[in-house]
């Protein structure tokens, strides 16, 4: 049966908890802070790498960017490298980037968020082979003492 909260769908039977709480009883704001994404797809909007980073929690401080940059373990190497660091703004959909930096800005977002659950759906699908290794070795990372749904065509992902 479908929820009263968009884009969730109810249990018809039992239940599903996080933490021992059961969802329905998490407004959809709360159990999104539960989540972080890591998509096929990564979309990042017209400002700064550090504001792209911060979207999952907007109040982190510069330091704590920079910390989760560096547990996704390549995002830093590329970041140091662009003219203005942190404070480079990138185009629309992170149209100057490639698809594995993508792929490492939002892993470093999910970082930084650090919710308990995380959610890869296809997240290696577009990078090319010398930097899946890599962020493999980020993702695994990421998942340390976490709740993960990987969604993967690929065995070896």
């Amino acid at each position: 049966m479908q929820s009263d909260r968009p884009g969730f769908w109810d249990v018809d039977s039992g239940s599903i908890c996080i933490g021992g709480t059961d969802i329905q009883e998490y407004t959809l704001e709360s159990l999104m802070d539960q989540i972080s994404m890591v998509f096929q797809n990564v979309y990042l909007f017209a400002d700064t790498i550090e504001n792209n980073i911060k979207f999952g929690k907007p109040d982190a401080s510069h330091d704590q960017v920079v910390a989760a940059a560096q547990k996704s373990l390549t995002a830093m190497t590329f970041i140091s490298d662009l003219p203005d660091g942190y404070d480079t703004v990138i185009g629309e959909g992170g149209a100057t980037l490639s698809g594995g930096e993508k792929q490492r800005i939002s892993i470093a977002r999910a970082m930084l968020k650090n919710a308990p659950i995380i959610i890869f759906d296809e997240a290696t699908a577009n990078v090319d082979p010398e930097n899946e290794d890599k962020l493999q070795k980020a993702m695994e990372e990421l998942m340390r003492d976490k709740t993960i749904l990987m969604i993967a065509h690929r065995l070896k992902t």
